[in-house]
């Protein structure tokens, strides 16, 4: 482990033990058993040093979420995909509450990235017809609940200690975006199951087709839209 690495490491484990949640870069390098220059030569100083925590965080979140891969039940891997967030929170709670704080002077483009592949996800969902809402604003919904919800437990732990809090707001979360079972194709009245159909078949085409030319996948995807989203008619 390099010079760079023990550091981040050893501030992370300072911030774990504070009981103020703040660190003096005097005890960092202490923790490494290098000097001061050294700590200003590698992050210029203690704002740079929690930048660099704040990616060193998401770098290693990532690589977890991309490491996980994805199998055949898209709304399973949804599921272990918020388990997984609220996982990593519980096991590194100052770098988590770094990484969410809202105080970042910018936010990360690695959230960017996790938001993405959270997306990902329900798009397989939608093609699936497990989805009621688009991907787009499903994301939206359970990103903001898992980052809150895991913020909560690792910011005040003795006020949210119930263990099965996340996996209670999970549920409740999913049941309002997505459907017990696939839209059928030719079973029922169209209706009911028009707007996850219409989701569906949007997903679908969002991995390209030449049956289509551009404006006619455009002008598809306008009405799958106003479908989804139950627009009256003009």
């Amino acid at each position: 482990m390099d010079t760079r690495t023990q550091m981040l490491e050893a501030a992370e484990r300072l911030l774990d033990e504070s009981p103020d949640r703040d660190i003096a870069t005097r005890a960092v390098c202490e923790a490494v058993g290098v000097g001061a220059p050294v700590l200003y030569r590698l992050f210029g100083d203690k704002n740079g040093l929690l930048s660099a925590l704040v990616d060193y965080g998401f770098e290693r979140y990532l690589g977890a979420k991309r490491s996980a891969g994805h199998t055949e039940d898209p709304v399973a891997d949804l599921r272990r995909g918020w388990d997984a967030h609220n996982g990593f929170a519980l096991a590194h709670p100052a770098v988590y509450r770094l990484m969410f704080s809202p105080h970042l002077a910018q936010v990360p483009g690695a959230s960017k990235e996790a938001f993405s592949l959270l997306e990902r996800t329900l798009v397989r969902c939608a093609a699936a017809g497990r989805l009621r809402v688009g991907p787009h604003r499903a994301a939206q919904a359970i990103m903001s609940a898992n980052v809150g919800v895991a913020l909560s437990m690792v910011s005040q732990p003795d006020v949210y200690t119930d263990p099965g809090l996340s996996h209670r707001v999970r549920d409740a979360v999913f049941a309002g975006l997505l459907t017990e079972d696939p839209v059928p194709g030719d079973a029922g009245p169209a209706e009911p199951g028009a707007g996850a159909a219409a989701l569906r078949l949007a997903a679908l085409l969002s991995d390209g087709s030449d049956a289509l030319t551009g404006a006619e996948s455009a002008l598809l995807r306008e009405w799958l839209d106003r479908i989804a989203a139950g627009a009256p008619r003009a």
